[in-house]
């Protein structure tokens, strides 16, 4: 297997918006890390690629933030999903889920085929 899982268009905002939901208010190097660690190193992300997808979320009202203080004692900017967000996520997640289902069936047939 690559080092890396290539991701589809739109999954890290996915992501994002699903760390954000599950652990609350959190900094893009944190939400990068929550990341990296849920997909045991298979998604790794350097900062451009992680606050892309911040900027893209917040333009979008996805997210919001605010400056507070890190655990390293340093000013940061801190994410946090907001209603509309929320709404997208549920509706988001609900056509990955039945996607990846139609998919799985496809593999399946496939296997059978064989």
């Amino acid at each position: 297997m690559s080092p890396q899982l290539e991701m589809l268009k739109g999954t890290l905002d996915l992501m994002v918006l699903q760390t954000l939901q599950a652990m609350g208010a959190l900094h893009g190097y944190g939400i990068a890390r929550r990341i990296e660690q849920v997909s045991r190193d298979a998604i790794l992300l350097n900062q451009g690629t992680i606050y892309a997808s911040l900027v893209r979320l917040q333009q979008r009202g996805l997210i919001k933030s605010a400056w507070g203080i890190s655990e390293n004692n340093r000013k940061a900017k801190f994410y946090s999903i907001t209603a509309r967000g929320s709404k997208r996520l549920a509706e988001t997640a609900e056509n990955w889920e039945q996607l990846s289902a139609v998919i799985a069936r496809f593999f399946a047939t496939a296997k059978e085929g064989q």
